[in-house]
């Protein structure tokens, strides 16, 4: 266990947990460190990966540390960004397994981004999404104007940056943010249940099929030809291919060790 940060791995599948429940598991420029390691080292031992947030939240969003006599203006919240919160953002873009976040009250600010960038998204019915950046005179990070642009359209976008507004889990699967809603008991069980599915699938494939998808948000057309040709031939000269023919033609459920 690293300070802040509750791990587990079970089955092929690595759950990590933000873990400092008084702060509803707000990320600080160190934890964010320690959770990119932490990512980095589960998709080298682990099929499929989950990251949640402990107790009554998935993350509150940054916390920026300072001396108790700092000013306001003493931070300087763009040095934390490129030293610890855009290097973690870019570990879970490049990751070699799929992602899992499931979602347990707010998600705000860099949480959201983190939120945002998972490849399953389940969320509680009581959880929501908060850009509050309005409220303090910063803006949106973690990505979090690129992924809305695309998840949710311009307007809606800036909707949810301009005013800050909390939006509720529903209206965010309403708005194609999120895979599945469902009760709040229900939240780990169900992403367990995703797990366990894509941890049973071909990973190699799926994690090719993750950064295909990313690449998709910058790429030309004919550049995203290029890409899925790439993977395509890597994909096929995995084993994974070949078990998965052998199983189709003697009508068999593959098994993708």
């Amino acid at each position: 266990m690293t300070d802040g940060l509750k791990i587990e791995t079970r089955d092929s599948v690595t759950t990590i947990a933000l873990d400092d429940p008084t702060t509803l598991n707000a990320l600080t420029p160190n934890l964010a460190v320690s959770l990119g390691a932490a990512l980095e080292s589960a998709a080298q031992e682990s099929r499929v990966i989950i990251l949640t947030g402990s107790s009554r939240a998935f993350c509150s969003g940054a916390k920026l540390q300072a001396s108790p006599t700092a000013k306001p203006g003493d931070i300087d919240a763009g040095s934390s960004l490129d030293l610890a919160y855009n290097p973690l953002m870019m570990t879970i873009r490049n990751l070699d397994v799929p992602l899992i976040t499931a979602i347990n009250g707010p998600a705000a600010g860099i949480g959201a981004s983190i939120a945002m960038a998972g490849d399953i998204i389940v969320a509680g019915r009581s959880s929501y999404f908060l850009e509050a950046f309005c409220h303090i005179g910063l803006v949106p990070d973690g990505g979090a104007t690129w992924m809305l642009v695309r998840n949710v359209g311009r307007v809606r976008a800036a909707e949810l940056a301009l005013l800050g507004e909390k939006l509720p889990a529903q209206q965010a699967f309403d708005w194609g943010m999120v895979t599945k809603v469902v009760e709040d008991d229900a939240v780990m069980a169900t992403a367990q249940e995703f797990a366990s599915r894509l941890a049973d699938g071909p990973t190699h494939a799926l994690g090719l099929m993750r950064k295909l998808l990313w690449n998709a948000g910058d790429a030309s057309f004919n550049a995203q030809l290029d890409e899925e040709r790439d993977a395509q031939s890597s994909a096929g000269k995995h084993p994974h291919f070949s078990e998965g023919v052998a199983a189709f033609l003697q009508k068999r459920k593959a098994n993708f060790e």
